[in-house]
């Protein structure tokens, strides 16, 4: 309590006793006794509402320790199965040692594909991403200021995600990598990465890329095949030495039957090599029989042109040619998607062409469109414009159904250009995206499915779609998500079916398990999207006995089946609507790939560089006392002592008022008894 408040309480003392001697000696004269009763009463009334006026507090500190948060982090990935009780006895190590826990908050984590808060491991987990594990872990304590170390007991070999090198780059904890493992370098042969389309056509050739890499002290020789569905179509001997220690070879196929392919690869295992379970892949292909062709058709140059260009080939499927309005109708023939880019009335010849062959075509609109033109050649939609361009936001439609576009994302996408105007829609359609504009959500189409009859035509009402594309690859470093939607338009306006009620998107081989599922989209007779379907799937092994019945599970606009827990092998499957004569089937193939099994070496040296550049240090097992020392005797792990300030009242107002009330209430009766009032 300070100075001032003292003086305040003295002064209020002071006051109450001056009024009371006052009233009960100056002006008062009592009687029969109560001549200190009266004034005591008085005086503790008057300095009680005093006490409450000044309100009198005092500082109150506590002290507490903080420790520094110990994040023991363990690989559980099926690699670390050979080192199980190494892994688990430097865990009770740490976590039992009597100075570590003094000294530290100790919190264990494990991780697979994903971090998991618990110190139980079972080593089942098929995928390592050592950099989601630390960058989850500076997620969940990026908002404490807290002191923090990290113990990273791993082999090193990350099998998908980000570097771990760089996760941590903006802000440093110090990470003391455990290694686990063997970490002697054993002589080894593999293929490392193999690049191939997902598509070929019949009769051409088509390139598969490898990788191949050699660890080993000698010059040492061996043959790669590579094997179309068990038959040898390619061999060559490949050397290597421990200076030219890797090759990247392209073999050249060709697609000779119609249908889905498993091609291996494979390169002759050394005399002495530990590991051939690295000297094999294998991967899908599907060889199909036609092509699609898609001919844009623009009166001026644009990015735009280049940017669709760019998307629809892509996907190998597809080749694109751009023509001017005033090409000779003969040069059209091949042609079955059409892209019109701002139609003037220079594409009069074009639109009529396209009438006459029910040709599908996508029609790109933007701020130098001929309204005019477009109004009257065709009467699916028309645009009351006003002659004013302005930026237009994309609102994605979840409830759209004739495809899938659960995967687009456009909350990143900046504006597209567009001619400001009332759009209306004749024809029957379905939005894709809605236009947002200066933030106000409107009931406007930007793109849009229309279908009238068996002809069916995709209208954007913007330009500037080579920025939506820039975009895409700034957000995830590639442009999967403009591609993905661009390819499924091309794909619904290349198709001449009908729709189906019932459509599936499954992959035809699968690189093991982990990532096997089967969707399903479901509409009812009026092709709006029934969530309240039953979809099974039936599945049907080849070879291998396995029957099952799989309940297919609503996810968001689609239903899906998780195929995780099947062998490697060919299957058969059906998906029925339950309580309707629809259903539909297909095959695929789930490849015998263990992405674990590639590494028989430990990765100390990638270890090593990321404790150097966070400021931690390597360790190894057998070194684990010194792990113990270096953490107790480092002073950035000290345990800081904190203190807080709390300002408490010295007195409680309510017993306060109690003693305020009790003898004024005393007093009144005292005097009212004695016939003093």
């Amino acid at each position: 309590m300070d100075t001032q408040t003292v003086l305040f309480i003295i002064a209020a003392a002071i006051l109450a006793l001056v009024v009371v001697l006052f009233q009960y000696r100056y002006k008062f004269k009592g009687s029969n006794g109560l001549d200190f009763l009266l004034p005591t009463l008085r005086f503790l009334a008057l300095f009680g509402i005093l006490i409450l006026l000044i309100n009198p507090k005092f500082t109150k500190e506590e002290y507490s320790l903080e420790k520094t948060d110990l994040v023991l982090l363990t690989d559980n990935s099926t690699s670390m199965q050979a080192s199980a009780d190494t892994v688990i006895s430097v865990v009770k190590a740490i976590t039992q040692n009597k100075g570590i826990l003094e000294r530290f908050q100790v919190k264990p984590y494990n991780f697979g594909t994903s971090l998991t808060n618990s110190d139980s491991l079972t080593f089942k987990e098929t995928q390592t991403d050592i950099g989601k594990a630390i960058s989850s872990l500076k997620d969940i304590y990026n908002s404490s200021n807290r002191n923090m170390a990290i113990l990273l007991a791993t082999d090193g070999n990350q099998t998908k995600g980000e570097d771990y090198s760089f996760v941590l780059e903006n802000k440093k904890v110090p990470i003391y990598p455990i290694v686990l493992g063997d970490t002697t370098r054993y002589e080894d042969i593999r293929i490392e990465q193999v690049n191939a389309n997902t598509f070929a056509f019949l009769k051409n050739k088509y390139p598969i890329e490898l990788y191949l890499t050699y660890e080993g002290p000698k010059s040492v020789e061996s043959t790669l095949k590579v094997a179309v569905n068990g038959k040898t179509v390619h061999k060559e001997n490949v050397a290597f030495n421990p200076l030219n220690n890797s090759k990247v070879i392209t073999v050249l196929l060709t697609a000779e039957t119609v249908g889905a392919k498993t091609i291996e690869i494979g390169i002759n295992p050394l005399e002495n090599e530990r590991n051939i379970v690295n000297n094999k892949k294998s991967l899908g292909l599907e060889i199909i029989d036609e092509k699609t062709n898609v001919t844009i058709i623009s009166a001026k140059a644009h990015p735009d042109i280049g940017t669709l260009k760019k998307a629809i080939e892509s996907n190998e499927q597809r080749s694109v040619s751009i023509k001017r309005p005033q090409v000779p109708i003969n040069e059209l023939e091949n042609t079955d998607v059409f892209i019109l880019y701002e139609p003037n009335r220079s594409f009069l010849p074009i639109y009529k062409y396209i009438q006459q062959r029910k040709t599908n075509y996508f029609t790109v609109c933007g701020a130098k469109t001929d309204w005019n033109f477009l109004n009257g050649i065709q009467d699916s939609y028309t645009k009351d414009a006003y002659g004013e361009v302005e930026e237009i936001l994309p609102v994605l439609n979840k409830g759209f159904g004739i495809f899938d576009i659960s995967g687009f994302r456009v909350e990143n996408l900046p504006p597209l250009e567009g001619e400001l105007g009332e759009i209306l829609i004749s024809a029957p359609h379905e939005i894709i995206l809605a236009q947002n504009i200066k933030g106000v959500e409107l009931n406007e189409p930007l793109l849009a499915v229309i279908f009238k009859g068996q002809a069916k035509e995709v209208v954007l009402f913007g330009e500037n779609l080579w920025k939506w594309r820039m975009q895409s690859y700034r957000d995830s470093k590639d442009f999967k998500n403009f591609d993905g939607i661009i390819g499924k338009i091309v794909l619904y306006l290349s198709s001449n079916t009908s729709k189906n009620r019932l459509n599936l998107d499954y992959e035809l081989i699968y690189q093991g398990s982990d990532d096997a599922r089967i969707s399903a989209r479901y509409f009812d007779e009026a092709f709006e999207m029934d969530r309240n379907a039953s979809l099974i799937l039936k599945i049907r092994g080849k070879g291998n006995n396995i029957v099952k019945e799989i309940p297919m599970l609503l996810k968001d606009s689609f239903y899906q089946a998780d195929l995780g827990d099947l062998p490697s092998g060919d299957y058969a499957f059906t998906v029925l609507v339950t309580d309707e004569n629809l259903s539909s089937s297909g095959t695929f193939t789930i490849l015998d790939f263990n992405v674990e099994q590639q590494f028989l070496s430990s990765d100390h040296k990638k270890l090593n560089r990321l404790a150097v550049d966070s400021k931690g240090k390597l360790f190894f097992p057998s070194n684990s006392d010194s792990l113990v020392q270096e953490l107790m005797e480092d002073p950035r792990f000290s345990p800081v002592q904190k203190s807080k300030e709390n300002v408490v009242s010295l007195i409680d107002f309510r017993i306060l008022l109690m003693i305020i009330v009790a003898a004024l209430s005393v007093e009144w009766f005292i005097r009212k008894y004695n016939g003093l009032i």
